[in-house]
């Protein structure tokens, strides 16, 4: 059960600012400012809001601290509170877990802290550089502020970490290791060395004059995808733990499915036989049909052979019978590892909310790309179940199945200031 939900994005901060700009086709993307990192070297990035240490730390723990950390931290704070959940008095702290995913840790305090000791020499580099920026570091800091005295670790499977996150906080509560979760991904991946090695492999969205246009998932003119850094946290709890201190869910956590390509280190294989394995195995773990599931959200990167072998799966999990389908990518970027925890939070969003966000600059989708895509704007449509897909370098694959909360008490639909669930 979903109880809690925090975002840390390049649409702003707050799980609902992110899914209303969603459905209203609100891009994050912009050109990197002057003075930015990647100024000059990119021409599209999603880049979140500014957020300094003492926003979320004590100033006596906030001394180099990455930036990938400073942004879980903040959607977990936003995440524990949204759950109302005091850990110590709502729940047993060793029956708390917390596993809060990266891709790749801190890579940017990494480059600068290499860059300090090339210039100034050995005794530059900070003694706070490990603890700093370390993939753990995220799980092992949010585990502190709270006191969650359980199981805690970080996922490190590229794109798929965040979703691997959740998956692992459902297998922990299923299997009755743990109470509550809190659980998720982060990635602050905007610096040049990284944003190099993506572009020289061909991987990022290259000659669009406007930075809103370049992601383009499923577009018959995409080329690639648009790097992007943020979070997104999930408070997930046992669904009698969540009734007996009155908390409302947002979601039950279904299903999960996770396969691996075992094809080539940064290819998809072809078919999208991982990709639908994947599929399949979350709604086995769910015990529903693919009849059930009535919204994918696509992992939908608008890299050309991604985006063609999971139309491929989608087709080969539910026939010509495709649920909708969107990538919300085209507005945030890909956050890399925050990616997965960040769509989960958008899925249990559309089934609260009763409203599929569209993928933005979907303008003539590419025929090999063919399913019933949300595009234009938000669809109003009231759904059971949806999946969030996640798929990584490495051949990673993870699929997570959302449905409609069974708790006693829901979080009611909202509606936007025009009247519709947004």
């Amino acid at each position: 059960m979903v109880t809690g939900l925090g975002t840390f994005t390049p649409l702003g901060r707050g799980a609902d600012k992110l899914f209303d700009a969603l459905c209203r086709g609100t891009s994050g993307l912009r050109r990197p400012p002057p003075g930015h990192l990647l100024d000059g070297t990119v021409g599209a990035a999603g880049i979140a809001p500014e957020i300094a240490a003492r926003e979320v730390l004590p100033p006596s723990e906030g001394r180099l601290v990455d930036r990938y950390v400073l942004m879980a931290m903040a959607a977990a704070d936003d995440a524990v509170a949204d759950a109302g959940l005091t850990v110590g008095q709502d729940v047993d702290p060793h029956r708390v877990a917390v596993v809060i995913s990266s891709g790749a840790g801190g890579l940017t305090t990494y480059e600068e802290q290499t860059r300090a000791r090339a210039e100034r020499g050995p005794t530059a580099v900070s003694p706070y550089l490990l603890p700093g920026m370390l993939p753990n570091m995220a799980a092992a800091r949010i585990a502190i502020k709270y006191g969650a005295r359980g199981w805690s670790s970080a996922i490190a499977t590229a794109c798929s970490a965040g979703a691997h996150a959740v998956a692992e906080a459902a297998r922990l509560i299923r299997y009755g290791e743990a109470d509550v979760v809190i659980c998720g991904g982060a990635e602050a991946p905007l610096n040049p060395t990284s944003a190099l090695a993506f572009a020289h492999a061909r991987a990022l969205a290259s000659g669009w004059d406007d930075p809103e246009r370049a992601s383009r998932p499923f577009d018959r003119r995409r080329n690639g995808f648009v790097l992007a850094e943020g979070a997104g946290v999930l408070v997930v709890e046992r669904a009698d733990h969540a009734d007996a201190r009155g908390a409302a869910g947002y979601a039950d956590l279904v299903g999960w499915g996770a396969t691996t390509d075992a094809y080539r280190p940064t290819a998809p294989r072809p078919d999208g036989e991982g990709a639908a394995h994947s599929m399949r195995g979350a709604l086995a773990t769910a015990g529903l049909t693919p009849a059930d599931v009535g919204y994918v959200n696509a992992h939908g990167t608008a890299t050309k052979l991604g985006d063609i072998a999971e139309t491929k799966a989608v087709r080969a999990v539910f026939g010509d019978r495709s649920p909708a389908v969107s990538s919300t990518k085209s507005m945030t970027g890909h956050l890399l590892g925050g990616s997965g925890a960040v769509e989960a939070v958008v899925c249990a969003l559309a089934l609260t909310r009763g409203a599929l966000p569209p993928t933005h600059n979907l303008d003539e989708v590419d025929p090999r790309c063919d399913l019933d895509h949300v595009r234009g704007a938000a669809r109003r449509q009231r759904v059971e179940a949806v999946i969030s897909n996640s798929f990584a370098f490495g051949g990673h694959n993870v699929s997570l199945l959302l449905a409609t909360a069974s708790t006693r008490k829901k979080h009611p639909a909202t509606t936007s200031e025009k009247g519709s669930p947004a």
